[in-house]
This record gives C-alpha cells, structure tokens and sequence, in this order.
C-alpha cells in the first residue's frame, strides 16, 4: 500500500500571550478578534478557550459526493442553552485583509450530552468564557480558497517569502 503525504507550513515564533475573560452578550468569534485587534495581534492560535454560551450555532461535517473530497458542512446548527462550553481551538487568520477566526467547539447540554463542531461567528453569544491567546510571528497567516477541497483553508507563509513552503512524501507503508 502506498500512501502520499503533503502539506503546506511556514516557520514563525510565538510572540506575547494574552489572556481575556469574554463578558455576557459578547459574540465568541467576534470577541476574540477584538480582543486581537486590542492587542495589535494580526494572527493568533487560540491555545485556551472554555466557559459558557447562551447560544451555540456550528456546523459538522458531513458527506457531499459532489465536492472534490466527497465532504463539506452541513446546515447549522443552533442550539439554546445555558451551554456548558468544554473546549474550543482554533487559529486567528486573515482573508481579504480582515480576521478570520477559524474555531472548532466541544460543548455540552444540561444533561450532559456532547455536541460540538466548527464554530459560526455571529452565532455563538457568551455568558462568560475564559481565553488564552499566543501571537503568531514572523509569517503571514491567511484563510485562502484551496480548489482541492473547495473551502477556505490555512495557507501560512513565513516572512520574506510569497508562498508556503510544500511538503510531499510519497511512499509505502
């Protein structure tokens, strides 16, 4: 069996840290480019991210045979809480010179049932929610259209440079 292995990278460092404690009412997505932006933080990873939601909107993937990959997100998903909000990671980019907060969400309902998935900015209001967030330096960090898969995807360029640096491994296994 063989198998490929490609990817894009750059290399940076990680800059300042900041931590932030989102208030009541604030949207999460919008909240945590603010509070980038505040700190003059182009580009972030979103190492630390819990709390709770009065809302929770996301999408999950599921089958599409008409795309490339034969997967795409689904319909969204609203949910009204209050939301137990265990986890969430991502990475704050940039697409057409604005922030892009690329997150993905693990949150829980009053029973205790798990549901989660990609985070939708505009939909996820806040009841308190705790954030560490580490700087992304020395590279350009974008969400750019990826023809392979038919979405927005991370496409990180180091410093210096105008494309990412491509990865490819083929070989067996």
């Amino acid at each position: 069996m063989t198998h490929t292995i490609h990817a894009h990278f750059a290399e940076g460092f990680e800059g300042k840290t900041v931590v932030a404690r989102l208030l009541p009412g604030t949207d999460l997505l919008s909240g945590i480019e603010e509070v980038c932006r505040a700190n003059q933080m182009q580009y972030a990873t979103i190492s630390s991210c819990f709390g709770s939601l009065k809302k929770a909107g996301y999408v999950y993937l599921v089958e599409k045979p008409e795309t490339s990959i034969g997967a795409g997100y689904g319909e969204l998903i609203s949910r009204n809480g209050p939301i137990e909000f265990l986890n969430g990671t991502g990475i704050v980019c940039q697409r057409d010179d604005q922030f892009e907060t690329h997150i993905h969400g693990t949150m829980c309902d009053k029973n205790g049932a798990v549901f989660g998935g990609h985070l939708i900015k505009g939909e996820n209001t806040v009841l308190t929610v705790d954030l560490v967030l580490k700087e992304i330096k020395n590279m350009t960090v974008l969400r750019t259209f990826d023809p392979e898969t038919g979405g927005y995807q991370l496409y990180p360029i180091a410093n210096g440079k105008s494309e990412p640096v491509y990865l490819e491994i083929k070989g067996k296994k």
